[in-house]
């Protein structure tokens, strides 16, 4: 029993340590050749001989203008990502408290109807509708932040975590004359750190690596996010894949410099999930 145990705990881990590599060879992939010299990208997977020149190229090609585009959708991704994600965090808090702990709240088994019949539909069925009605705002901050800062599953998220805190702690601070923007500020933020923290990172990733959207209602060129550019600059760059690499490293800078900013409440609000 004991051998077989052993075997069982080898391939087990073999396994695991497969599939790990199987997830991670293409961000490893991405890396190594943004760093390659060109006349070796998508022909080597190692190389000793490592190069700046994908990066050079990426922000200098053009001049001063080049390097102002790059700057500047940058800058549009950070602007419509992180307000997205706050608006997120800010209505799943308060339509989280509201359905879990407000008694005299009517219409709480309507609003999780509701928002269970969303989750059914893809979010690509909403894209025209969308779109119609969010086109007086077209190459607007607004346009490309206020029809994604609703995330039912932000709702849920709070929803359930509200479940799991006892009613005596809220009805301890209405009998002191807390208002319900006190208690959530005060009370029920705080408590929900971790699995804000994680409905931010959330949201923040899925904003920062949306296109369809961003390429429907935001077209001109000043308005651009680093993903619409990268996908604009496919073409042009087409015989030169290394700054294209270096451009989707830059892409998932952020991302990486979140997660580990944040990575102890984000394995928290990962564990509360899989309760």
């Amino acid at each position: 029993m004991k051998k077989q145990s052993k075997t069982s705990l080898i391939l087990i881990s073999l396994l695991t340590l497969i599939l790990l590599a199987i997830s991670l060879f293409p961000f490893y992939y991405m890396v190594v050749q943004s760093f390659m010299p060109w006349n070796a990208v998508d022909k080597q997977l190692f190389s000793t001989e490592f190069t700046l020149r994908s990066y050079e190229h990426l922000l200098n090609q053009g001049g001063g203008s080049n390097r102002s585009m790059w700057v500047r959708a940058l800058a549009n991704s950070l602007l419509v990502s992180t307000p997205t994600a706050i608006i997120s965090v800010f209505c799943g808090l308060w339509v989280g408290y509201s359905v879990t702990k407000l008694k005299k709240f009517k219409g709480k088994k309507l609003i999780l109807n509701t928002l269970l019949f969303q989750m059914f539909f893809p979010t690509i069925i909403l894209l025209v509708p969308r779109y119609m009605i969010a086109r007086p705002l077209a190459n607007t901050y607004s346009g490309m932040i206020i029809p994604l800062s609703i995330s039912i599953w932000a709702n849920y998220m709070y929803i359930n975590y509200f479940k799991t805190i006892p009613d005596a702690l809220i009805e301890s601070a209405e009998i002191e004359g807390a208002s319900h923007f006190k208690i959530i500020r005060t009370i029920a933020l705080p408590i929900a750190k971790s699995v804000t923290t994680i409905v931010f990172l959330s949201i923040f990733m899925q904003r920062w690596g949306e296109l369809m959207w961003d390429m429907l209602i935001a077209p001109s060129i000043d308005m651009q996010t680093l993903n619409v550019l990268i996908s604009t600059q496919f073409k042009p760059m087409g015989a030169f894949p290394g700054p294209m690499y270096a451009a989707s490293v830059i892409l998932t800078l952020p991302i990486i410099i979140l997660f580990l900013a944040f990575s102890k409440y984000f394995k928290e609000g990962i564990s509360f999930m899989l309760k």
